[in-house]
């Protein structure tokens, strides 16, 4: 697991009515803040990477569909630099993932529907001056390919 991230099991606790799902807790261990939470929706077989955030740090829950989550450590003083982390969540594996700052990260529709993801980052978007880094999806100083993998 790459150093500083988190993995959050989420509960779906179900009844009659439905189900309620807690995502992010102010007393969860690796609470720091809340800046804001917004929804970003991605497309099957759509790809949103690369980006990453100097002083964010991202708290990722799929709630819809699926998702592939990759993260690769680009920080030099990491015990895990260069380390890739998959993740596959979504409704079929309902956790949050947390990202610390400087961690690339990237996620790729994998339903036949698109995937819902939410996110709660601990910093407020900032239009004039976006913490808010991109690298195409296909970098060659990345070592990780997208496409689907078999066996």
């Amino acid at each position: 697991m790459i150093e500083g991230v988190e993995i959050k099991k989420l509960r779906v606790i179900p009844d009659e009515r439905g189900f309620v799902m807690e995502i992010l807790r102010s007393d969860d261990s690796f609470y720091k803040k809340f800046g804001q939470c917004y929804l970003s929706v991605v497309n099957p077989g759509v790809i949103k990477a690369w980006h990453y955030h100097k002083i964010q740090t991202d708290h990722i829950a799929v709630i819809k569909g699926m998702g592939k989550l990759v993260l690769y450590d680009q920080r030099s003083d990491s015990k895990t630099y260069g380390e890739i982390n998959e993740f596959f969540i979504g409704e079929q594996n309902p956790c949050l993932v947390v990202i610390p700052p400087l961690v690339l990260h990237g996620i790729k529709g994998i339903s036949t529907e698109p995937t819902y993801l939410i996110n709660c980052p601990t910093e407020l978007y900032n239009y004039s001056s976006p913490d808010e880094y991109r690298i195409p999806p296909f970098d060659e100083r990345i070592p990780y390919d997208w496409n689907l993998k078999h066996g």
